[in-house]
């Protein structure tokens, strides 16, 4: 296995961004869990960071350890391997909404989806995601695949006894009526939770985890802030969606583990709470979630 990023990060829109990662935050005095990242994915040209930098920035202020995802077959297996061998890394695997149509007209969805099952049952493989439902990039004629996706990762979050982590774009009634027609996990982690105070509520009747990225401390943001007053203290996450998301005032470059300092504060003016109580609780919630980081051994790098 290589240690090399599997690709780069589009801009999209073809404008110029800055490419310079954002200066360290101050350290948090209570650490926390990056649950949701991607550094499998390059950013900041040049400039970009592999796992290992990522990892020690991010110990460096307070960021204790990450949920390494995966969003197909070949980026799911490096996350896998990689939290195989770095005990700062925990990984979740899964085959992104996106990829389920495509996948479907390649003839290729079953087999894709026998290879997440099989590393669900890895050790260190402690959730399956990042699926869901996207219905901003995939038209109507793609949603079948997506659906048939998502209920079988759904059933083998269940059969392996893993969190399911939540993509959801465009899509929350969709999302809600499958879940709870093929019955949710324990564990439901809605990443990069992008509803508002009323789909908060929602999730907070099922028990259903709410993860809040940088978007959280966008200005345009007040339905996200509305939503995190909303949601139960004990329902809260944080993540970044590494390289994506930077948070406010450094949106826009490279997002990495290290800059959850940032959203974490935010989050706590917020909330109108201690920036270290909200820290203790995220942890909390996060290692029951995901398991402890250190419970299963990791193996040597040769």
């Amino acid at each position: 296995m290589t240690d090399a990023h599997l690709r780069a990060r589009g801009d999209g829109d073809g404008s110029k961004r800055d490419l310079t990662y954002p200066p360290l935050p101050q350290a948090l005095v209570v650490p926390v869990y990056d649950n949701h990242t991607h550094m499998e994915i390059a950013d900041g040209g040049d400039g970009a960071l592999d796992y290992r930098e990522h990892l020690d920035r991010a110990s460096s202020v307070g960021v204790r350890g990450v949920v390494q995802v995966g969003t197909d077959l070949a980026t799911s297996e490096w996350s896998a391997a990689i939290a195989a061998r770095e005990p700062r890394v925990l990984a979740a695997v899964a085959l992104h909404p996106n990829e389920a149509p495509v996948l479907h007209d390649q003839g290729l969805l079953d087999e894709h989806l026998a290879g997440i099952e099989r590393l669900a049952a890895l050790p260190r493989v402690r959730a399956i995601g990042e699926t869901g439902l996207d219905f901003f990039r995939t038209g109507e004629d793609g949603r079948d695949a997506q659906i048939r996706s998502f209920e079988e990762h759904i059933r083998i979050a269940k059969e392996h006894d893993l969190a399911l982590t939540i993509h959801d774009r465009d899509a929350h009634d969709a999302v809600v009526e499958v879940l709870d027609r093929v019955g949710a996990p324990e564990k439901t982690v809605f990443h990069c939770f992008s509803g508002g105070p009323d789909l908060a509520r929602l999730c907070a009747e099922r028990g259903w985890f709410m993860s809040f990225a940088g978007t959280v401390t966008f200005k345009n943001a007040e339905n996200l802030r509305e939503a995190l007053r909303v949601a139960p203290r004990h329902l809260v996450m944080i993540e970044t969606d590494a390289p994506f998301l930077t948070p406010t005032p450094f949106r826009g470059r490279p997002n990495a583990p290290y800059l959850i300092p940032i959203t974490l504060r935010s989050m706590a003016d917020t909330l109108g709470t201690d920036a270290s109580m909200l820290a203790a609780q995220i942890a909390s919630t996060t290692e029951l979630v995901y398991g402890a980081w250190d419970a299963e051994p990791v193996t040597v790098d040769e």
